[in-house]
């Protein structure tokens, strides 16, 4: 039987900067949610299976809302994300799938982005991440001293969804949260490194930046102005 792709989509945080009354996943973008638009570029990616949604107790019900019209499960997050995705990896009742892990916050993601994050996973990598290229220059300071300017032509931006190997993401988080390590786990593919498993990358896409603060939110607006996202396709995807 083939694998199963499950999705995780992240829910469960307060996203305060972008400076809203409500959870950044809820925000609307032309009419949908941020959350729902994440939802259904899950959907539409032709490749995932199944979709669970991580969402805080108190906002549930506003999230079943927002996602009356789609077939996903709901799962409780905890006070860290860490928490939050560790929860909905125990609630698969699967052992052998792709799962990806998915901020909701990327919501003009492009359905052909997460299918190739997935058929990476399905093809025998363990640990999956969309990056692209790093436009700025990056310093790294020491207070507000600079100490060093790193060569950007080796560094990459992630992006998500990040794609993974169920059973393994599953021991790296069962031995993350057993051991209690002093390293903080900021993305799922840094736990995964942390784990030793092999983190490979694919192209990722500009679509897929992360809706943060009130400009992301502008960009974002601009951008749905007049197109869907599926348009900003990598060649070759």
């Amino acid at each position: 039987m083939d694998r199963r792709v499950v999705a995780v989509v992240a829910a469960a945080g307060q996203g305060t900067r972008l400076g809203a009354e409500v959870p950044k996943a809820y925000v609307p973008l032309r009419g949908r949610t941020l959350l729902e638009r994440s939802v259904t570029a899950m959907e539409t990616s032709e490749i995932v299976d199944r979709v669970v949604v991580v969402v805080s107790p108190s906002m549930e019900s506003h999230a079943r809302q927002c996602l009356r019209e789609h077939h996903v499960s709901f799962v409780h997050g905890g006070a860290e994300r860490a928490d939050s995705i560790f929860a909905a990896l125990r609630a698969i009742s699967l052992d052998d799938a792709c799962v990806l892990v998915h901020d909701a916050a990327r919501a003009l993601t492009p359905p052909g982005m997460i299918a190739r994050v997935a058929r990476a996973v399905l093809d025998g990598a363990p640990a999956v991440v969309p990056v692209v290229p790093v436009a700025d220059t990056v310093k790294q300071v020491s207070g507000n001293v600079v100490e060093a300017t790193l060569d950007r032509s080796a560094l990459r931006a992630a992006q998500t969804p990040q794609g993974f190997d169920l059973r393994t993401l599953r021991e790296a988080n069962e031995s993350y949260f057993s051991s209690a390590p002093d390293f903080v786990a900021t993305d799922d593919a840094s736990l995964m490194e942390w784990f030793g498993a092999p983190v490979t990358t694919v192209a990722g896409d500009p679509m897929a930046f992360k809706i943060t603060t009130p400009i992301d939110l502008r960009l974002a607006q601009s951008i749905t102005d007049e197109v869907e996202p599926t348009i900003f396709e990598v060649p070759g995807s």
